[in-house]
C-alpha cells in the first residue's frame, strides 16, 4: 500500500523529532521518546490560554499535533500551575509507568519546540508562563522578542 505524500512526510516528519529527542535526551528508545513528548505537550498545553493553546497546535506537524490534541479538555484550561516543582510534578505523572527525571524531558522538549517552530510562536507561549517555568525553555527561545525588537 502507498500512502499518500502528506501522510508519508508527517510519518517521515516524526520519526524525526522522535530520533532528535531520543537521541539529544539520551532516552532508550523512540517509545520513550513519545512518551516524554506527549507528556510535556500535554502539560504545555493544558497551562496555556484556549488561544494560545491553539495557536501552539497550529504550528506543530500533522502527526504531532494529533498527539498534542489527544484528550484535550479546553474547558479545564488553563490549569494554574505557578511553579516549576508543580509543573514537573504534573510532567512525571503523565509519564506513568516510565521512570524518566522530568525536569531534563521538559527542557528537552521545550529545546525541540524552540529549535522546530516559529520563534515568535514560542515566544508568546513562553510569555504566558510563570518565570519559574519560563526558565526551562532554552535562553535563545526566552530572550527572542529582546534580539529581535
Amino acid at each position: 500500500m502507498t500512502l499518500p505524500s502528506t501522510i508519508a512526510h508527517a510519518v517521515q516528519q516524526t520519526q524525526e523529532w522522535l530520533k532528535e529527542l531520543r537521541d539529544n535526551g539520551g532516552l532508550a528508545s523512540e517509545g520513550e521518546a513519545y512518551a516524554v513528548l506527549r507528556a510535556v505537550l500535554h502539560q504545555l498545553r493544558d497551562r496555556l490560554t484556549l488561544a494560545e493553546a491553539v495557536d501552539l497546535g497550529q504550528q506543530l506537524p500533522l502527526i504531532i499535533r494529533g498527539i498534542y490534541y489527544e484528550g484535550w479538555r479546553p474547558s479545564h484550561a488553563p490549569e494554574k500551575i505557578r511553579t516549576k516543582q508543580k509543573f514537573l510534578d504534573q510532567v512525571t505523572m503523565r509519564l506513568l509507568p516510565h521512570q524518566i527525571p522530568p525536569e531534563p524531558a521538559v527542557r528537552d522538549v521545550f529545546a525541540l519546540l524552540a529549535h522546530h517552530l516559529d520563534p515568535g510562536e514560542i515566544a508568546d507561549v513562553i510569555d504566558q508562563l510563570p518565570a519559574e517555568i519560563k526558565e526551562l525553555w532554552p535562553e535563545t527561545a526566552r530572550t527572542f522578542r529582546a534580539r529581535a525588537g
